[in-house]
């Protein structure tokens, strides 16, 4: 029979504990009294922090209360409470950070180094190194002036130069840094040729892409100032470097060629420059020659004239002599007429006459002065005779 079905046995037993009148409470029925639980955990508690114990049970049947919680429990957790609120409040900044404060989620001001305070949870701390030069690395394939793919690697070095801007005006600074930075690669690279870009045109296009990309954070008030951006090395795609390849060798050939040809038209154009120019000078010393020349001919023919009218007969002969002069001054033969009446003409062949005299004597004729002497007799003897015949 059940426990609880009327007449159910002599002992009258419930499930929650003791059975017959020692199981009963107050003469009734029903789970543990929870009240003389928390009685008995409180007097644990008692016992542990210094407290007494309570006990009995009061006259209106309910359970007597302990004295609680002690005091010094109360100021122990306080005093917990402020040193941890203290160690989130209290903060130092360094000479290369700042800091800005929210207070309810509204900027509230800016910290500068030094040792400060603020308040949470009603305000928010944003700390960050305002000096540090931070970079990161990109590359991407983008298409140039003249429609050719390339990878363009590049190193972008930046810095926080408005902390308020960086914490509150875009949401993720970096994520938009690369974003832009992208963008403004992109439009540079497309206004310059594969050759450019390839090639010496690198450092021109840094400059213009720091250059954008400064304009494109400065519109989105990111707060970042770019120091600067180093576009490495590009390269074309794996699937074409070999024709790449081929076209920078062919370009660089082109090059060469173009530096030899310069480098011999310099070497050329002024030397022939300076014949030119020696040419000139030469000819316009001939000029000069040739003017002077005349002047001083006309001047001599004009004094000549002069003398002429004073001596007629003097000058004639004067000038016959001269003109025989230069003429027999040019020639190594000479014609010697016998005189009026002789018919015969005597021919001197100085230059033979003088080739042997200037000619080695053989070795027996060396050694004898007689033999030098007679060596020399056609040359020195036979020319005064015959003008000494001409004399008579």
């Amino acid at each position: 029979m059940a426990w609880n079905e009327p007449g159910g046995g002599k002992n009258n037993q419930d499930p929650w504990g003791g059975g017959g009148n020692n199981g009963n409470r107050g003469g009734k029925q029903g789970p543990p009294d929870l009240d003389e639980a928390l009685r008995k955990l409180q007097d644990s508690l008692n016992g542990m922090f210094g407290g007494k114990k309570g006990g009995g049970k009061s006259a209106g049947g309910g359970t007597a209360g302990g004295q609680g919680i002690p005091k010094p429990l109360f100021f122990i957790a306080g005093l917990v409470a402020v040193v941890v609120w203290l160690s989130f409040a209290v903060y130092m900044v360094d000479e290369q950070e700042q800091a800005i404060i929210l207070r309810f989620g509204e900027y509230d001001r800016t910290v500068e180094s030094g040792l400060h305070v603020y308040f949470p949870p009603i305000e928010r701390k944003f700390q960050r190194n305002v000096t540090q030069v931070r970079s990161y690395r990109q590359q991407g394939q983008m298409l140039t002036q003249d429609e050719n793919i390339v990878e363009v690697p590049l190193a972008v070095q930046y810095r926080i130069s408005d902390l308020e801007n960086f914490v509150l005006m875009v949401e993720d600074p970096e994520t938009s840094l690369r974003h832009a930075t992208e963008s403004a690669l992109r439009h540079v690279v497309g206004s310059t040729s594969m050759h450019q870009v390839l090639t010496e045109g690198r450092e021109q296009m840094g400059v213009e892409t720091t250059e954008r990309l400064q304009r494109y954070l400065d519109l989105y008030n990111t707060g970042i100032t770019v120091v600067q951006v180093n576009i490495e090395s590009a390269q074309a795609p794996a699937e074409v470097q070999d024709a790449f390849d081929d076209v920078i060798r062919a370009r660089e050939d082109e090059v060469r060629e173009r530096n030899q040809a310069e480098s011999y038209a310099n070497g050329v154009i002024p030397e022939a420059r300076g014949q030119a120019q020696r040419l000139l000078e030469e000819a316009n010393g001939y000029r000069e020659e040739v003017i002077a020349r005349a002047d001083g001919e006309a001047q001599r023919f004009n004094l000549l004239v002069e003398q002429y009218k004073l001596s007629p007969v003097v000058m004639r002969e004067r000038m016959f002599i001269e003109t025989l002069q230069d003429v027999m001054s040019n020639t190594s033969k000479i014609m010697v007429s016998g005189g009026e009446g002789n018919n015969n003409l005597l021919y001197l062949p100085l230059d033979r006459l003088m080739q042997q005299g200037s000619a080695p004597s053989s070795s027996s004729s060396s050694n004898s002065p007689a033999g030098d002497a007679t060596a020399r007799l056609p040359v020195q003897v036979q020319p005064r005779d015959l003008r000494s015949r001409e004399t008579r």
